[in-house]
């Protein structure tokens, strides 16, 4: 999937988060988000791959996170840093990040997956980098939103026509297979569901987002905010 098309969108790429039901899926993944980070008490460093504007960056180091953010699209990365120059961004490809095995302890995935050409590669990439865990935050393929998406009124829409959204299963399986012997525990749960129930969080797979936390043991070697050569 081209990330040329983050490109056009970067410079209002925020505004949606001010609309009315901008506001309410903003709250309910922050919640979700916060939900997330529970089973990762000590952790102290992160890597968000796909930031954008960097909106859930910024969320993140303020919840006790030293956090570099990385994103595809270079006018998306001057967004962040016009916004946000006290956070640290870095221009990559989430099918190779940039850093050597164990150098953050967590890496955060919000509304990335959907959008890449190789989701298990990256998903592979971020259990390289993690030490701690990864925590990702997804479309859920089956859910309203998801139907919208494919063949109702979002379908025409520039980015969310272009998502390829998952579900609970693929991704916790997508997530075993690249974790191996290192996954200690999966959670997972789902928000804004359909009728007036945005707010609720629940592992009922139907919610238009899913988010799930891989839990892993550390790695073999570590080398804290070391790049890769």
């Amino acid at each position: 999937m081209p990330w040329h098309i983050f490109e056009r969108e970067a410079s209002t790429y925020e505004e949606w988060y001010t609309t009315r039901r901008g506001r309410r899926v903003d709250r309910a993944e922050r919640a979700l988000l916060k939900w997330l980070l529970a089973p990762f008490p000590t952790a102290r460093s992160a890597l968000e791959v796909g930031c954008g504007a960097g909106h859930f960056t910024e969320w993140l180091t303020r919840n006790r996170l030293s956090v570099v953010g990385l994103d595809r699209a270079p006018a998306m990365l001057a967004e962040m840093r016009r916004r946000f120059p006290e956070i640290p961004a870095i221009l990559g490809d989430a099918h190779r990040l940039p850093f050597r095995e164990g150098a953050v302890d967590l890496v955060v995935f919000v509304t990335t997956l959907e959008f890449l050409e190789e989701p298990e590669v990256a998903l592979a990439e971020g259990v390289l980098v993690a030490c701690q865990g990864l925590m990702v935050v997804t479309l859920n393929r089956w859910s309203l939103g998801g139907l919208s998406r494919r063949r109702g009124s979002q379908a025409g829409r520039p980015l969310l026509s272009q998502a390829r959204d998952v579900s609970p299963a693929s991704l916790q399986g997508m997530l075993t297979r690249v974790a191996g012997e290192r996954l200690q525990d999966v959670r997972w749960t789902s928000t804004l569901f359909p009728d007036g129930l945005w707010w609720i969080r629940a592992p009922i797979p139907l919610g238009d987002v899913i988010g799930m936390a891989a839990v892993l043991t550390p790695p073999a070697t570590s080398t804290p905010g070391a790049v890769r050569g």
